[in-house]
Formats: structure tokens, sequence, C-alpha cells
């Protein structure tokens, strides 16, 4: 089987609501869909995050995609290695990890499509029968919060997660409402580098008594050392979010000891190989691997799901992101999670039926996405 043709197409989603955190309202995304065609008419799809404009990346992802035309797309590895020396790739392998993903994704989707297999069982196999997800809180008051933490108790998820950072004031009153909501379930909150290290001890240690199992990424992402000092100041357990991109990222943290957790994408490391190295190197530390959620579509969640059903050290409560958007890019599976957990994929692949009608509707909403309806 060889590589023909590369195609990706700039992709714009819409989220059903506005989505709040410390560093900005979000109306919307971009991702770029990806697809891989073969000679013997097997199609991979995968998709890359895009900024906004998604037009850098989309130029870039083309540019790079014709050095895969000819090739197997069982090489993997070393396809995606050849084109990290192209142009500034070498001197910014963080943003190279997530234009590249959506190619990697996409090859693992031919290769299981090819041989009849879902994905998981071609990275060694499963280790459970299903991954567990958090219940995503959405809102930006207390009461909307309330309502959102309400919803996802009576859905059945047994770990509940909201953001933080956004005032000392309004994290403790949004905090302790949803406590109060959620009784004895397990609670994550998510600062998204909103602290600097005397501000995220003391805000710590005045949210500690709502107990919270992890608080992720206090502090900013340029500094481990930042982070480090947290972790030894506090009782609560410390994760690691955006300060962590590539294999060497998670080794350093793990070297440091600045988390106790590793939260981290296929994205954000650049595929679902390079995911499995970087959960090797935390479970030789002793560290957890939370799967982190990205402003993407089912495409992605089914990708990393099967990343999920085969890593040693994953935890609990893992991210997903596809709900928030008005129309998802997969018509099969429904990938919600029941009692917050997600089974076996049936499928080969990546195991999804890509919903061309909603691309299509998609590829219209480029450049729509990033402001409120009018």
């Amino acid at each position: 089987m060889k590589i023909t043709r590369i195609k990706a197409t700039p992709l714009g989603l819409r989220f059903k609501e506005p989505y709040h955190w410390s560093g900005r309202v979000d109306y919307g995304t971009h991702v770029i869909l990806v697809e891989v065609e073969t000679d013997e008419g097997i199609v991979g799809f995968g998709e890359s995050t895009a900024g906004s404009p998604p037009d850098g990346t989309l130029a870039i992802l083309r540019s790079v995609s014709e050095a895969f035309v000819g090739e197997s797309p069982f090489d993997v590895q070393r396809l995606v290695g050849s084109v990290r020396c192209l142009g500034s790739f070498n001197h910014t392998p963080w943003f190279a990890n997530l234009v590249l993903a959506g190619l990697e994704m996409a090859l693992w989707d031919v290769i299981g499509k090819g041989l009849g297999r879902p994905v998981y069982q071609l990275l060694g196999g499963t280790l459970r029968e299903e991954v567990d997800y958090f219940g995503f809180l959405q809102g930006d008051t207390a009461d909307q919060l309330v309502r959102s933490a309400q919803e996802a108790v009576e859905q059945g998820y047994g770990v509940i997660y909201m953001k933080v950072g956004r005032g000392d004031d309004r994290d403790l009153t949004n905090v302790e409402a949803v406590r109060g909501v959620i009784g004895d379930l397990r609670l994550r909150l998510d600062a998204n580098e909103a602290w600097d290290v005397a501000t995220a001890i003391r805000m710590i240690k005045r949210l500690a008594r709502f107990e919270p199992e992890f608080v992720e990424q206090p502090t900013p992402a340029h500094s481990l050392s930042a982070l480090k000092q947290v972790r030894a100041a506090v009782d609560v357990a410390v994760a690691a979010d955006q300060c962590v991109f590539t294999v060497a990222d998670v080794y350093e943290i793990c070297r440091q000891q600045a988390a106790d957790v590793i939260v981290l994408s296929i994205h954000e490391v650049g595929g679902l190989l390079a995911f499995r190295k970087a959960a090797a190197v935390a479970e030789a530390a002793g560290i957890s691997i939370c799967l982190h959620g990205q402003s993407v579509s089912g495409i992605t969640d089914c990708a990393q799901h099967q990343v999920g059903l085969s890593v040693p050290n994953l935890t609990d409560g893992n991210q997903i992101m596809h709900q928030l958007i008005v129309e998802d890019l997969i018509s099969a599976p429904d990938i919600t999670p029941r009692q917050g957990k997600i089974g076996l994929p049936q499928r080969p692949g990546l195991g999804f039926v890509l919903d061309r009608e909603a691309v299509e509707r998609a590829g219209q909403s480029v450049g729509c996405v990033g402001a409120p309806r009018s």
C-alpha cells in the first residue's frame, strides 16, 4: 500500500456556549481535517489543531505532506520524523507536534483499516475495557456552574472538573457552590497558569478545604521552578499541563519532581506513538498521565481514546471536548460517556465514521468562530 495523496482542509467549529477560562472567553475553534489517501482506496482521517486564523498551520501542513506521497503508511515513525527537519520545525518542536499530530493520526487510521483492526490492538492491546472521563463544567457564574454540576452528577460522572484562576472571590464562591452540589465526588481545579508562586500557594491553601484532588497548572508554563515551589509548599497535589509538550518535557518534570500528575494530549506531544513514549517516561518515575482535551472534534477524542486503552499509568477522569461543539464531525459511534466511561471501539482504525455533511458545514464556518453570534 502506498500513499497517493494527502488533503488538508481548514474547519471552523463553534461552541454550544461561551467557554470561560482564566485566559479569555472562547466561542469556537479551528481544526484542520487531514485525509490520507492510498492506492488501495483506503482513506485515513485525522485532525490537527490550528490557530485563528488557521492559514499558517494549514500552509505548513500542506507543504510537509508532499514528502509522504509514494511512501508506505506503515512507516509511521520514519515518515513523521523525516519532516521534522524541514523549515522551522527543528527550532519549535512543540509547534511541529501540533501540526504533525493530525498526519500521524490519519496514518494510524489507514493502517487499522487496512488490517481490519482497531488501533489500540496495534499499540500493544488493551489494558482496560473502558476509559474513565470527567464531567467538564461549563459556565461563567456560580449559578451556571451549579446547573452544569447537577447535570454531571445526574449523568454519573465520578470526577468533576472546573476552571479557577478567574479572581480570588469568584474562585472561592464558584468552588464552594460546586462542592455543595457534587457531594463527595472527586473535584479537580484548573487555573490555566493564572497565578504567580505566592498567589498559587495562597489560593491553593484557601481552596484546600473543598478537597480538590489536584490543581492543574497553577503557575506560568515557562517555569518548572515555579511549579516545583508550589508543589513543595501545599498539601494538595499539583498537575503539569501547559508546560508539557515533548517527551523531553515529561522527562524534565519527572527529574525535577515538579508535579504529581502530567496532563498531556496526542496533539501536544505529536501523535499516538509519542504519547506512549511520554507515558512510559512518566511510568518509570511513578507518575500518572491524564489525557488532555483540546478544542477539537470527536476525531481526536476517538484517536486519544485508543491510546488511553493501552497506557498502563492512565488516570481516572480524563478529558474530552467534542461535546462542547455545536456539531461534531463524526456520525458514529456515539462517544458520549456512560456513567463517565467509554468502552472498546468496534470499528477498525481509529473507530469512527466521518460525517461529510458536517465537514462541509464546518468548512463554511472558517473565520467565523472567534466571536459571539450577532
